[in-house]
């Protein structure tokens, strides 16, 4: 055999290869800092170093620190960004060599920064190992990808030559020609998820014009999905930019199209690895009472599950979005959902959330939500069932500045995300919410001022 030297067969690093170091803002957007791949020990000796008003962000990009008081009236001190190795990966978008990272933001004294979705996460975690108890996670993302001529209109619309049975803005649910006809971006969204390990599922076209779903696999590790779906949303932004698209989780981009959702699956194993939800062919007393745990605390986390205005676009009655606070086995129109009660597949189906929702503080909403059923019995209520359903159920809110107030407004919040971040993150959507509804619309303008 021929000898080969190891640097002939080592692939080959482009001298601007990079690493990303990424946090996780407050609305699932990733701020950070680009390292030279030559300097990339800094990164593990824990030297990088970002204000930690980088993630209080709002949607602008405001600090607000008039309302939060974390930034200029402290000095917009410095955090710590500890990278996490488990998330490292390539960069399939870079150049040659090119990895990311992302890192939880720390204080300077060393702790976990309470701005941080990250360590929000970890914290209710430490809960489930504390009881000796791992969540089990999965979700499943939604988007559409529109043509890149909506920054020339301000108007989505669907990639030129998409079309279902002929109509431009049919709909394609399952359907093969609408995967077939987006091939070579779905072709590099799978590539960039196998470069970077990502442990993507089924993709399946949606209902929308251009709308598609990827599937990820259940990890027995609440941070690594979060990780995954964030990773996910970046995977699906950077090939549409290689074939002149743009991807958007934007919950609601068409008035009369399907939402976009982010649905997520858990159960929880012991430390046998025995899933603790199997019903083993009886009454699924632990998960009802979980389910119960969702259920109770789902108003309260509403501004989680839709943190922008848009969301709220996407709870319509008669819709896949649920309306009501209620649950149901196999029934996809419920707001929890059981899809298996037996075996080492018993879970949950959270389906709630709008796309748009950040992955960190979804988890731990539904998380926090699922350790009130396993601190104590809980009763769901009535099941909904096609057939029937409860008389008055509590109904999740259309209305983002009601959101906002219960947000402001819950223990279980305070509880689950700590005191400060209720205050930070409520007062941050509560000028949001006021901001909107300020602007007036072009619906305004259409409808009221011609006839008022």
């Amino acid at each position: 055999m021929t000898n080969v030297s190891q640097a002939a067969i080592l692939p080959a690093v482009d001298p601007s290869a990079r690493i990303e170091v990424l946090l996780v803002g407050m609305n699932g957007d990733l701020r950070g800092k680009m390292i030279p791949l030559g300097a990339e020990e800094k990164v593990w000796k824990n030297t990088v170093r970002l204000p930690a008003s980088t993630q209080s962000l709002d949607i602008w990009g405001d600090d607000n620190d008039d309302i939060t008081g974390i930034s200029l009236t402290l000095g917009d001190p410095d955090g710590i960004c500890v990278p996490d190795r488990r998330s490292l990966t390539t960069m399939p978008w870079g150049p040659a060599g090119s990895k990311q990272v992302l890192a939880t933001m720390h204080t300077l004294a060393g702790e976990p920064h309470f701005v941080c979705p990250r360590a929000i996460l970890a914290r209710v975690l430490e809960r489930y190992a504390e009881r000796g108890l791992t969540p089990v996670v999965a979700t499943e993302l939604e988007f559409y990808v529109i043509d890149d001529g909506w920054r020339d209109s301000d108007r989505p619309m669907p990639p030129k030559g998409l079309t279902y049975r002929g109509e431009p803005n049919g709909f394609q649910l399952y359907d093969m020609s609408a995967t077939a006809a987006m091939e070579d971006y779905l072709t590099t969204v799978r590539r960039y998820c196998d470069e970077m390990g990502l442990p993507a599922d089924a993709t399946t076209a949606e209902f929308g014009p251009g709308q598609f779903e990827v599937n990820l696999l259940h990890r027995p590790d609440a941070m690594a999905a979060a990780d995954d779906c964030i990773y996910l949303k970046r995977v699906v932004d950077f090939a549409a930019r290689r074939h002149g698209l743009k991807a958007t989780c934007m919950a609601k981009p068409y008035g009369d199209q399907a939402g976009s959702g982010l649905h997520v699956h858990a159960s929880i194993i012991d430390r046998d690895g025995k899933n603790i939800l199997d019903a083993k062919g009886g009454d699924p007393v632990r998960l009802k009472s979980v389910t119960a745990g969702m259920l109770k605390s789902m108003q309260d986390a509403q501004l989680i599950f839709a943190p922008f205005a848009n969301s709220y676009r996407r709870f319509q009655p008669g819709s896949f979005a649920p309306d009501k606070v209620d649950w149901g086995f196999g029934n996809r129109g419920t707001a929890v959902r059981i899809p298996d009660k037996d075996g080492p597949a018993a879970r949950v189906e959270h389906r709630v959330a709008g796309a748009d929702a950040n992955p960190h503080l979804l988890l731990a909403a539904i998380l926090g939500g699922m350790l009130l059923g396993l601190d104590a019995d809980l009763d769901p209520g009535p099941v909904t069932t096609p057939d029937s359903a409860p008389e008055n159920p509590d109904m999740l809110t259309h209305d983002f500045l009601t959101a906002v107030d219960r947000f402001r407004a819950s223990a279980f919040i305070a509880d689950t995300f700590g005191e400060a971040y209720r205050k930070l993150y409520g007062d941050t959507k509560r000028k949001e919410a006021i901001t909107y509804l300020r602007t007036v619309s072009d619906f305004d303008y259409r409808t009221y001022l011609p006839r008022i």
